[in-house]
Parts: structure tokens; sequence; C-alpha cells
């Protein structure tokens, strides 16, 4: 009776996980049997980064970071990549795979390739974001990576890496989604006449390219202004060529010069920037929010409190923590291996260094 009871929970388990791929349904994300899910994410950077591979291969086996994201209890992963690491390709640093021997000698698409597969053996799902175009530390107005191109990467490159990253993992159903840029600032705007700024016509025009390449793709589009602010996007919305992929995707962090008096204000200020578009019928993702794993930061772990507060109050909101990352990687104002004061893992990437935290953030699973 024991073993029969066993094999039940394995079964309804099995049938809780979601089934990609994704799709929408008013301001809900569903999966392939049509069920609600709600996606709860992290962020593993370093793709975009300097080293060109995913933050903790140095310290950790691929398989034992991926079983911490499972014991976070998360059922997807932001991605972060840079256009530079997909055009290059370089072979990663011995030293950034360490702990990998079998990744060592590798191109960066390959650790890659192997990542997400351990990711989808896994059944995590993945979101690709297209982080910035010359791989760095992101982000600033002045990083020449504010916008969706510059002049090293011009959009029409940006549009084919696209096409090339939609194909490379069209085969694998638990890629489930294209972030198509990350945090457009640096005077980029929502419509308008001119077309070097206009980010609504670019995101049309990537994510047909996306969809083209994979119309199974759900395409994540975030705003001006650091992705803070989607005033308007109400009476312009995206258009895609295929229809239920569209999720819109706000970033949240505190800001010292603006700080709320209360939760109320916190909860209607983010109103008014975004989630109004629940009630227009749009799903939203919080693509990026995060604190000190420590919690012992005043203000700013008052505001995380906050936040968390409001993804359990609204169950709508699907949210991706940043970073699951314990160390940095190299970049400006970085320091390799040193502590990520953010990160959610130790920096052996063996523990969980914030578990009070990840505590909270298992109260807004489901």
């Amino acid at each position: 009776m024991l073993c029969s009871l066993f094999f039940c929970a394995v079964a309804w388990a099995r049938a809780q996980a979601p089934q990609p791929p994704l799709q929408t349904h008013g301001n809900q994300i569903v999966d392939a049997t049509g069920r609600a899910i709600r996606l709860t994410s992290v962020n593993w950077y370093g793709f975009d980064e300097k080293e060109f591979v995913a933050g903790g291969l140095d310290h950790a086996p691929l398989a034992e970071i991926v079983g911490q994201i499972k014991k976070i209890g998360v059922n997807s992963v932001r991605l972060p990549w840079a256009n530079e690491t997909l055009e290059r390709d370089p072979v990663v640093p011995a030293y950034a795979v360490a702990a990998n021997p079998q990744l060592r000698g590798k191109h960066a698409m390959e650790v890659m390739d192997a990542v997400i597969a351990a990711l989808a053996q896994a059944h995590l799902m993945v979101i690709l974001d297209n982080h910035v175009s010359r791989a760095d530390w992101c982000c600033n107005d002045n990083d020449g990576n504010g916008l969706w191109y510059n002049a090293d990467y011009p959009e029409e490159m940006w549009l084919a890496d696209w096409d090339r990253m939609a194909k490379r993992y069209r085969e694998q159903p638990w890629v489930v989604g294209a972030d198509l840029r990350n945090e457009l600032r640096s005077g980029a705007v929502w419509g308008g006449s001119d077309a070097k700024v206009d980010w609504h016509a670019a995101a049309e025009r990537g994510g047909a390219a996306v969809l083209s390449a994979n119309p199974k793709l759900l395409i994540f589009v975030e705003s001006p202004h650091y992705s803070t602010d989607f005033g308007g996007f109400d009476t312009l919305p995206v258009h895609l060529p295929v229809a239920r992929r569209l999720v819109y995707s706000p970033h949240a962090y505190f800001d010292a010069s603006t700080r709320f008096p209360s939760y109320e204000a916190m909860k209607a200020a983010y109103q008014a920037r975004a989630t109004f578009l629940l009630d227009r019928g749009v799903p939203l993702w919080i693509g990026e929010f995060g604190s000190c794993q420590t919690l012992q930061c005043g203000a700013n772990a008052e505001w995380f409190r906050w936040v968390v507060r409001l993804l359990q109050e609204d169950s709508r909101l699907s949210w991706s923590y940043w970073p699951l990352n314990g160390s940095q990687s190299s970049g400006a104002s970085r320091r390799y291996d040193a502590v990520e004061t953010y990160g959610l893992l130790s920096t052996d990437y063996r523990h969980i260094a914030a578990p009070e935290m990840v505590e909270m953030l298992r109260t807004v699973e489901k």
C-alpha cells in the first residue's frame, strides 16, 4: 500500500509540473493543458558577462547548481546573454568552468547548450534574456548597451541574433520565452516618430523575428526607464504575428531617492507604473527584483518585504529574483569571484546563502 501511495504521489507531482509550451489567456500564462501557470524564476547571469559563461561553474558541478535551483523551489530560470557572446562564441576561460572539467575547452554557446539541457532535464523552464550587446555588467545610461543596438551591434544583427537563438533552441520545449531586451534606457521611448529610439516599433520587429523562427515562444517586453514605467502601453500595445504570446516585464529595485512611506504607497505607485496592465488583460512577469541576502539593509530590506507582500496578495504576478549567483563575474564595477551580496546561493554555489529570503519567496511560489 505504501508503494502504491508513493507512485500516486509521484504521478501527482508530475501532473502538477508545467507542461510546455506556454501561451497567454487574458492576464494569465497557461501551459499546454490550459492550466494557469505562475512563472517563479531566478536570474542566473554570466553568459552576458566577460567570462561568457554562467556563474558558479568554477565552484560547483552543473548538476549541483541545478539541484540548488530546484531546492529554492522555483519553476524557471531567466538566462541573460549578450550579442557578443553569440557572435564571437569564444572558448570560455578554463578558470570559469574549473569545477566542470567536461566543459573545459568548450565555446560559450556549447556551454549554454549544456546549461539549458541540464535545466530542461530538471524540468526547469528557461527564458532567454538579451541583456546587453557587448558583454559586461549592466547597467547605466552611458554603458553603450542602453538601446537594443549600438554602432558595433546594429539592429539588423540584433534581429539576426534573435533568429539564431530561437532556432538554436527550437527543439528544446523547456525553453519557453524570449525577453527581447533588458532595461531600455539611453533615450529609449515608447512610440514616437524617431525610429532610432522608438522601442515600441523595435519590440514588434524583434517579436516577429523570434516568432518567425519559433512560434511557440512567449515574448517578454520590457519598458524604457530601466523597465520601470509602462505608461502608454495600454494605448499603444505591442502587436505580434502570433496570438497569445505577449507578456510585459517590469523591473523593481529599492530606490533611496524615492522611498515609499508605506506599503500602500508603494503598491499605488507600482499600480500606476505597471500593474494596471493586469486589468487590461495582459500578463506581467517582474523580470528582476532583489535585495541584500542578509536582509540587514534597513529600508532596502523593508521594501523587499513589501514586494513579497504584493506578490502574496496578487497571484496574477509572475516574478524572477535577481540573482541566483553567489559570486560576481568580471565587469565594470565588479570583481571576479567577489561575494554577490544580493545572491541567493553561497560563494561555493553548494548552499543557500539567503535562507530567510528563500523562505519568503517560497510563500509566493504558486
